[in-house]
């Protein structure tokens, strides 16, 4: 048995799935609407695709992992992961999207009941977009595994976020 921790590790394969057949076909309908013009003029001009995230989340791509109670689709990691490899496969890009798609799960996850309520089904329809997480620490580049800070409550009620 190898001990050594430094050794090199194999790459990390996730062979692409046919999967979701249903999913892809939809979603690589709705990309023909987004042509490489489409893309071209953005980047010319430094905008961003709101009418392709609109597409997207109109068609309730964006919502689907949030659970169905909230407003979403309830589907796993792998049908995320069908819709964004669809959107990379038809020419467009998912950069724009897919925050939209996984940064609520630290609601789905952490928040309240009260939170949850509020904010996923506005998360799911568009209302709302939650789009972005910071990483805060110089020393954990952008492995979000390795960040250490904390918060910890003062004696004013408030709290004071430790960390780099």
């Amino acid at each position: 048995m190898n001990t050594d921790t430094n050794a090199a590790k194999p790459p990390v394969s996730i062979p692409a799935s046919p999967a979701w057949a249903d999913i892809r076909a939809g979603v690589a309908r709705l990309c023909q609407d987004f042509p490489n013009a489409y893309w071209m003029t953005l980047d010319a001009e430094d905008r961003y695709p709101q009418a392709f995230v609109t597409a997207l989340t109109d068609a309730g791509y964006l919502a689907a992992l949030i659970p169905e109670e909230f407003g979403g689709a309830g589907l796993p990691l792998s049908a995320a992961g069908a819709i964004l490899e669809t959107i990379h496969a038809e020419g467009c890009n998912a950069a724009a999207c897919h925050a939209q798609m996984y940064t609520m799960a630290t609601v789905l996850k952490h928040g309240t009941s009260a939170q949850k309520t509020q904010y996923l089904p506005k998360i799911a329809d568009g209302s709302l977009r939650l789009q972005a997480f910071g990483v805060t620490e110089p020393t954990t580049g952008s492995d979000t595994t390795l960040l250490n800070p904390r918060a910890e409550s003062t004696a004013a009620g408030s709290y004071r976020v430790i960390g780099q």
